[in-house]
């Protein structure tokens, strides 16, 4: 039945009908948050379809995880070979620390 909900598409899994990968549900459901929430964040996802990721995540979780551990390599690849100009940091660490500046 999980596989009702999920599809492989070049190298990783997503969500048929959608173009949300599994890793963002599955991210979401390993830091705690329920069904409900994890559609609520995916307007275009049915409930029925996240419990769908949920449920193909836990009966291929070992699949799943090498794919997700793909995905975040290829990704550490890019950003380590295309870094941020030093100025566009500089100006996100200046805006970060305004933002701590208010919380306190």
């Amino acid at each position: 039945m999980d596989r009702d909900f999920i599809e492989r598409r070049d190298a990783g899994f997503y969500l048929i009908g959608s173009r949300v990968p599994i890793d963002r549900v599955v991210w979401e459901y390993r830091n705690g948050e329920n069904p409900e929430t994890i559609q609520s964040h995916y307007p275009t996802l049915s409930l029925e379809q996240v419990n769908g990721a949920i449920s193909f995540y836990l009966n291929h979780k070992d699949e799943v995880e090498q794919v997700i551990e793909e995905r975040r390599r290829a990704e550490d690849a890019y950003i380590a070979a295309h870094p941020a100009p030093s100025h566009l940091k500089e100006k996100l660490e200046r805006a970060r620390q305004q933002l701590l500046a208010r919380r306190s």
